[in-house]
């Protein structure tokens, strides 16, 4: 009975289509779903929901307007604007660790405005922003929500003033330059004058602190065709220091200034470049009046020697 059944559902098939060789034609497997739902949809006997079509138009606008959105290149500033307007506005920046920096050239460096979200803000570019000022050698940047941002600056430190030509400027111990120097805060640190002078300077330093005197009395420490050092005084004299051995002709300069005060003498400088001798130079004033005593002792000593000569008790006493 099947078998019959069958054979005349293929003959009725046979007969609709009009194939004598008795095959039907059948659809592929994946699109028999999509036929039957088809058929059933155009018959009516499936039910569409209401409001289906208002909702399918919303999602189609809102797909297009996305792909605008994301074409002409507005995606971050849409997501800005939400953002903020439902509570992540950013309104307050915590700044720690700046003494140099003010909070003024932290804000201006982030580039905050009211409608700045804190869902869009890109940190990583936020500290590379707070990097570029010239008083900060590292930051950090760190999200608060709702509307928070923590920045915490690592300063760098002044050490010396260093002069090059005509400019002065603040350095590091390593020898970077940071700021031009403006008189004020810095006019105490200590002043090094000429090319190679920034580079050396730390270790010129730390030698010269075991003599502190010396040290708190240097008004300006000049590099000498990169090579050696002169100290110049506050009351204007100035040191020769040799290439070599310098830590022995500091301590000489030491004992001879704590003996014989050789830095308060009426002198311009103090040679020290040669291990065996020491050379002082006279000021114009000390070296006049010493010509005068010298001019004055030979005048006494011919005098002298005339008076022997021909007063022959002179002679006597003086045999």
């Amino acid at each position: 009975m099947f078998a019959l059944a069958g054979r005349n559902a293929r003959d009725a098939a046979i007969a609709r289509h009009g194939d004598a060789s008795g095959r039907v034609f059948v659809l592929p497997r994946p699109m028999r779903r999509a036929a039957r739902f088809t058929a059933a949809l155009a018959t009516g006997r499936v039910c569409i929901p209401p409001y289906t079509g208002p909702i399918c138009a919303a999602l189609l606008f809102g797909a297009t307007g996305a792909y605008g959105m994301v074409l002409g290149g507005h995606t971050r500033t849409t997501v800005e604007s939400t953002s903020s307007a439902v509570g992540f506005a950013i309104d307050k920046v915590d700044v720690t660790g700046n003494s140099q920096v003010s909070d003024i050239d932290v804000l201006q460096q982030l580039h905050l405005d009211g409608d700045t979200s804190l869902m869009t803000l890109d940190v990583a570019a936020a500290r590379e922003a707070l990097m570029a000022l010239p008083w900060v050698e590292d930051a950090e940047v760190r999200k608060i929500y709702p509307g928070t941002i923590s920045v915490v600056l690592h300063e760098r430190k002044a050490f010396a003033i260093w002069q090059h030509g005509q400019d002065l400027s603040l350095i590091e111990r390593s020898g970077s330059v940071i700021v031009p120097f403006t008189p004020g805060k810095f006019s105490n640190l200590p002043l090094y004058v000429g090319l190679g002078a920034e580079t050396s300077a730390a270790d010129f330093d730390r030698l010269l602190a075991r003599w502190p005197d010396l040290r708190k009395r240097a008004r300006a420490i000049v590099r000498v065709s990169d090579r050696r050092w002169n100290l110049v005084f506050d009351n204007g004299v100035t040191v020769k220091l040799p290439e070599d051995n310098v830590a022995q002709a500091l301590e000489n300069l030491n004992v001879m200034d704590r003996d014989r005060s050789i830095l308060t003498r009426d002198i311009v400088a103090v040679d020290l470049r040669l291990a065996d001798r020491i050379t002082v130079q006279l000021t114009p004033e000390a070296a006049s009046r010493r010509d005068e005593i010298l001019k004055a002792r030979d005048k006494a000593l011919r005098k002298a020697e005339r008076q022997a000569w021909h007063d022959p008790k002179v002679g006597e006493k003086q045999v």
